[in-house]
């Protein structure tokens, strides 16, 4: 029997799975989008945004837009690779189910 692959820990968690695939389709994404598209609270999006940030998954850049403070995220390569790796693993896992 094949040995089963490792999913990755910063990934597998919902919201951040979550995060990564929606960073996935856009250039950049407000917070405020990302917080209406997933239906999370401020506190724990940001909290799962900083872990992302933390190991190099997404950047994240703070400007005023009109004396308003934005912020907006991007998924970096590192973050791309590690998804796309998530994804072959979990293919992997169910038996080539996806």
């Amino acid at each position: 029997m094949p040995e089963l692959p490792e999913l990755n820990p910063v990934i597998h968690g919902k919201l951040r799975l979550a995060l990564l695939s929606l960073l996935t389709g856009v250039d950049e994404a407000e917070f405020t989008w990302l917080r209406t598209k997933t239906g999370s609270t401020d506190g724990n999006l940001g909290a799962q945004l900083t872990k992302l940030e933390e190991v190099g998954y997404v950047s994240m850049e703070k400007k005023f837009v009109q004396r308003k403070p934005q912020t907006t995220y991007r998924i970096t390569e590192a973050g791309r690779e590690a998804l796309s790796e998530y994804v072959q693993a979990l293919k992997v896992l169910l038996g080539g189910a996806i």
